[in-house]
């Protein structure tokens, strides 16, 4: 993580991470790339302090953070431990980016599409049945939105995310709404990721129009049916993209 830096911006592109949101990224990302393995002794809070050239309370918010998200595991005498990776909180928005930021573990966007596809494709059958007017019109502006900006730019994938987390809105289930942060970071970033060297040949939003017209037409059916086939689409993209 490199020498002393001045506190308040820890070497961050964006110029705008607090300083122990900063040293949690970059502690983080160690962790993801395996240069921090399960089992791994962090050095102790000074050292660590020391070397990075930031306080020890920022550095000890920092590992708070992981510890947060299962990474870390902290115990008076024996220090600072990375945790198993089962023991990590992997569907965290804040992670998921950490992972993206550099080229994701091929297993695990699968896993995502997985996670997606289990999740997703029923949510949108409760939404046919369900949805109100004012949801359909979000999911209708979003769509709009995908159309003016395209998924290459980070306005349309802010509509796109919010195009699949209407969805699941409209589903009205409580424990489906409350996986609307993690599967939205999901799409967001794998889209990111998707368009990181070059547009794709194919355009997605014929897909999506069709889920919102089955969701429009409260076909339960043809709602499911046509998310489960926009996920299997979207991961043979990105099946194009990690082969670049």
């Amino acid at each position: 993580m490199g020498s002393a830096r001045k506190e308040g911006h820890f070497g961050t592109d964006e110029g705008a991470l607090r300083i122990h949101q900063a040293i949690a990224r970059d502690l983080g990302t160690a962790i993801l790339t395996g240069k921090h393995k399960p089992g791994d002794l962090f050095e102790g809070e000074i050292e660590a302090a020391e070397r990075l050239g930031v306080s020890r309370t920022a550095y000890r918010e920092a590992v708070r953070i992981l510890i947060a998200k299962g990474m870390l595991e902290s115990r008076p005498k024996a220090g600072t431990r990375v945790l198993p990776r089962a023991r990590w909180n992997v569907l965290d928005p804040e992670m998921l980016a950490w992972m993206f930021a550099g080229e994701p573990d091929r297993a695990f966007i699968r896993d995502l599409f997985e996670l997606r596809g289990v999740i997703e494709p029923a949510a949108a059958e409760f939404a046919a049945r369900r949805r109100t007017d004012d949801q359909l019109a979000v999911m209708d502006t979003a769509l709009g939105e995908m159309r003016r900006y395209g998924l290459s730019t980070p306005e349309g994938r802010a509509a796109d995310q919010r195009f699949h987390h209407a969805i699941l809105a409209a589903a009205h289930n409580d424990a489906l709404a409350a996986l609307a942060s993690s599967v939205g970071a999901a799409v967001s970033w794998t889209t990111t990721f998707k368009h990181r060297k070059k547009l794709l040949p194919r355009d997605p939003l014929p897909d999506h129009q069709s889920v919102h017209k089955a969701i429009a037409a409260r076909d339960t059916a043809a709602a499911r049916d046509s998310m489960a086939e926009l996920l299997r689409l979207a991961l043979a993209d990105m099946d194009i993209a990690l082969s670049e």
